[in-house]
């Protein structure tokens, strides 16, 4: 089985550059997990006929958002956050908006497994929104997803927003204590290993010069001065079914690409 993941930045405006029916064609996910969808299912013009499509929009028109396409069809699906655990963690408004309301978490429920498309939020050029990830969403999240293992194994995807090691960008020392890159949300990303959830893409490669994300800015993509921010994190007891996991640099029409895993399920 084939699972991939990928930070659009507007499912819209990579389907008018002809860009996101190709990506389907060539690589034929059997589950496509997508963040920044920037739309509402009826605002998208996509049309894919072998795929069952669930999404999660934000309130705010043209803002975050995330969906899963799948070949099979899903047991059950779930949008954001349990309200338990929302309540639990108080996410709530913050000086950004409602985080709940931002369309941020799609799970879906399959036989043996679920697999989510999470979009982490960004910490912001200013860190305003280090307390909201640190004290709130890590946790939350990260409680969520220990809360569905306890049914079954978890695979969980997306646009964390958070180079975890210094291997994970191309200028770390330059990008110390910056967003994406600052000892809270790298803290927050090492507790999913810690409680056992395994990054597949180093499962098979280790060292740096790998990223899924480049700035506008510099020729950085040519250049591949790059982040790499976009996960497949799997429970432990997935870890050894994965054939191997790749990341797509060649995968135009966004300021990310793909991620993708192969997967005995």
């Amino acid at each position: 089985m084939k699972i991939m993941s990928w930070n659009v930045n507007g499912i819209r405006a990579v389907h008018k550059k002809g860009l996101f029916l190709p990506f389907i064609k060539k690589y034929q996910p059997d589950i496509l997990c997508l963040q920044e969808t920037k739309a509402e299912q009826h605002q998208s013009e996509v049309d894919l006929p072998d795929y069952e499509e669930y999404w999660n929009s934000a309130i705010r028109k043209g803002y975050s958002g995330v969906a899963i396409f799948t070949k099979e069809k899903p047991q059950g699906v779930t949008l954001g956050m349990p309200e338990k655990i929302v309540k639990k963690y108080k996410l709530e408004k913050d000086g950004y908006g409602d985080v709940t309301k931002e369309g941020r978490i799609v799970a879906a429920e399959y036989k043996n497994f679920y697999v989510v498309s999470v979009y982490t939020p960004n910490a912001k050029d200013d860190l305003s929104r280090i307390p909201l990830r640190y004290k709130q969403w890590d946790p939350a999240f990260l409680e969520y997803m220990k809360d569905l293992e306890k049914k079954k194994p978890v695979i969980f995807c997306g646009d964390l927003n958070v180079a975890h090691t210094p291997d994970d960008l191309a200028r770390p020392k330059q990008n110390e204590g910056l967003k994406g890159f600052t000892v809270e949300e790298r803290e927050g990303s090492q507790k999913y290993i810690d409680a056992g959830f395994v990054d597949t893409f180093r499962i098979f490669t280790k060292g740096n010069g790998h990223y899924t994300w480049w700035s506008h800015f510099a020729n950085a993509r040519a250049r591949n001065v790059g982040w790499r921010i976009d996960y497949i994190f799997v429970s432990k007891k997935l870890a050894k079914k994965v054939k191997s996991a790749d990341i797509c640099p060649e995968v135009l029409g966004s300021d990310h690409c793909p991620v993708l895993i192969d997967i005995d399920l």
